[in-house]
């Protein structure tokens, strides 16, 4: 919301300083220019990054409006779904868990937290942290090492959509330039018109330098700096999930390894204690109430 309202300022206070300074002319060019400048935009962004990576970047600009999928109802399912398979492990061993972190997709557990099944890569991060510490128990810190090598790969692969947005609003104001540049060429070929004529065309050249600054400074730059923070508020839960499995598969009881988890969420995110703690015993009641 706070994002959806910094843009109706920003483009209603500028864009109306516009139509009240820029004239007829300027409104008539207005969506030539923003087609010109905002097709080449678009193009730069296709020429200079893979498929996945564009459709992330311009995907950014819905995500920079809806914020974060990751939020403190969320981070709870995590944690609650953590402790559940680890008590499980120490009940059962991992055969108990086998079924579902071999198809999470359609297990019965991962079904109690959508945030986690909806997140491929924290669903799947969990499952092979799993399968590892099945694999080698004697070794905890090659799931350790997996885990934080997952981390890195999401994040860094994520970060590569927000650098193209970084790209794109470094690049407005010379496409804003070369659209100015277009502007006066054609200016230039009616240079025999009448002054007032010449004032009107070369007042829609500069629009063109007015929407390449505009867009790059008052939409994409922010827009990609909202972007990043959210994509490092989605990669926290893989933070999180390495942090509890790491404690667990070093011996650590799986209460203890939640709370270390939990501690590790920022505050304006992070659920409380006795929340989780009775979303847990919750879960417990469910689980005994089904057998």
């Amino acid at each position: 919301m706070p994002q959806l309202i910094g843009l109706v300022l920003v483009v209603v206070l500028v864009m109306g300083g516009l139509v009240l300074t820029g004239g007829k002319g300027a409104m008539e060019a207005l969506p030539f220019e923003l087609a010109l400048i905002g097709g080449a935009a678009i193009g730069t962004v296709l020429i200079g990054n893979s498929p996945q990576v564009a459709r992330q970047a311009l995907g950014g600009f819905v995500r920079s409006f809806r914020g974060s999928r990751w939020q403190r109802a969320q981070h709870q399912e995590l944690l609650v779904l953590l402790s559940t398979m680890m008590r499980k492990v120490r009940q059962g061993g991992f055969v108990a868990i086998e079924a579902d972190i071999e198809d999470p997709e359609s297990s019965a557990l991962f079904a109690t937290a959508p945030a986690v099944q909806q997140d491929p890569a924290v669903r799947d991060m969990i499952c092979d942290a799993f399968r590892l510490m099945a694999l080698d128990l004697s070794d905890p810190a090659r799931a350790d090492a997996h885990m934080e090598q997952s981390v890195a790969l999401h994040l860094g692969q994520r970060m590569k959509a927000v650098g193209a947005l970084n790209t794109l609003a470094d690049a407005l104001p010379a496409l804003g330039i070369v659209a100015a540049v277009l502007g006066i060429i054609r200016t230039m070929g009616s240079i025999d018109q009448a002054p007032a004529v010449l004032g009107s065309m070369i007042g829609s050249a500069l629009l063109g330098t007015f929407l390449g600054v505009f867009l790059a400074y008052g939409l994409v730059g922010p827009v990609a700096a909202r972007f990043g923070q959210i994509v490092e508020d989605e990669a926290q839960p893989l933070d999180v999930v390495r942090t509890v499995l790491s404690a667990f598969g070093s011996g650590v009881q799986p209460g203890i390894a939640v709370e270390l988890g939990r501690t590790s969420i920022p505050a304006e995110q992070r659920p409380g204690a006795e929340d989780v703690e009775q979303a847990q015993t919750a879960r417990r009641f469910a689980e005994r109430a089904a057998a």
